[in-house]
């Protein structure tokens, strides 16, 4: 027996009240971060580690923009995209390490809603900007060594600039559009289960349809993975090239084995955290999504400089004598 027609009273009463539930979701001022409220025995203890972590990650960044900038003979390609490797990752932990730090030492760990939006698209750029430029850092390596003859003629200075200009648009106009489908939805809930606010989480607690906010985020997750089948095919090109000569090879890796090894830490990470965030199970333990996160925020912006740093000569020359010539002054 087929129930009853809803009268329409009743169509209007609960349209009503669907109206009246979005019209009040839309004041939403506040989100709450739940990433720290799991019992933390002494949060002194980490704040102090964690500040010393994001000191260490300024730190070796500036002093690799440093080193770059005063030393005219790195004024190359390949030390400007490091240069702006490190200067995007100066930019992204910003983002992400001056709440967390307040968070330690607050009872409530709360955010605002404008607030938790450009926390998303800081970090979120960041990490697009990070894929970009690992990217384009691909394609200046495919040139320097499978056509080394033109290599000079292909990345001029304002070709250089074109790149590292390209990888900042287009990270900000990725999360641009992203945070304005964000900002169109009305919300019916305010709690986030993270360190930090990140646009999945703020579309889940959505009161209506978010059919076009998940189509965007296959568009973004098909983008990353296209920039990382380029960054394959490129090593691959290059391999092959350099596979006919032992000493052609061994430039080979001291150049790229670094930068290949960041990017496929970097594609691990924010492929987990996409992949949890929207598919997420409840078998991983929270203390392990928790730190797995925060990988994207932390290995590169610590390891990059210092693997880049080590790794080439000319940089680790260069560091050497500003130490040499700093104990010579002290002494």
């Amino acid at each position: 027996m087929l129930p009853p027609a809803a009268s329409p009273e009743d169509l209007s009463e609960r349209y009503f009240q669907e109206a009246m539930q979005k019209k009040n979701s839309s004041y939403v001022t506040m989100f709450t971060l739940s990433g720290l409220n799991e019992s933390i025995t002494n949060k002194y203890i980490y704040f102090s580690f964690t500040l010393l972590g994001y000191l260490f990650i300024m730190f070796v960044n500036l002093t690799l923009i440093i080193i770059i900038a005063l030393e005219k003979t790195l004024h190359e390609p390949m030390y400007f995209f490091l240069c702006n490797l490190s200067a995007n990752a100066l930019y992204g932990t910003a983002g992400f390490y001056p709440k967390l730090l307040f968070d330690f030492l607050s009872d409530t760990h709360v955010i605002s809603y404008s607030g938790c939006l450009l926390q998303i698209f800081v970090i979120y750029s960041f990490s697009t900007c990070e894929l970009s430029n690992l990217t384009v850092m691909a394609c200046d390596r495919y040139v320097a060594i499978c056509r080394p003859l033109e290599y000079h003629t292909i990345m001029s200075p304002l070709t250089t600039s074109k790149l590292i200009l390209f990888s900042w648009i287009f990270s900000f106009s990725c999360l641009c559009f992203a945070i304005l489908l964000t900002i169109s939805l009305p919300l019916c809930g305010s709690h986030i289960d993270k360190l930090y606010c990140d646009n999945w989480s703020i579309v889940k607690l959505s009161c209506v349809g978010t059919t076009v906010n998940n189509g965007y985020g296959y568009v973004i997750i098909c983008i990353f993975f296209a920039h990382f089948l380029f960054i394959l095919f490129s090593y691959m090109k290059i391999l092959s090239v350099c596979r006919a000569s032992s000493i052609a090879m061994s430039k080979c890796l001291q150049t790229c084995l670094p930068h290949l090894l960041m990017v496929i830490n970097y594609f691990i990470a924010v492929f987990f955290d996409i992949m949890y965030s929207k598919y997420g199970s409840s078998d991983i333990p929270q203390v392990l999504h928790y730190l797995l996160s925060l990988e994207f925020l932390i290995v590169p912006p610590v390891f990059s400089p210092i693997i880049y740093g080590l790794n080439l000569k000319k940089i680790r020359e260069k560091f050497t004598r500003i130490c040499s010539r700093n104990k010579v002054i002290h002494a």
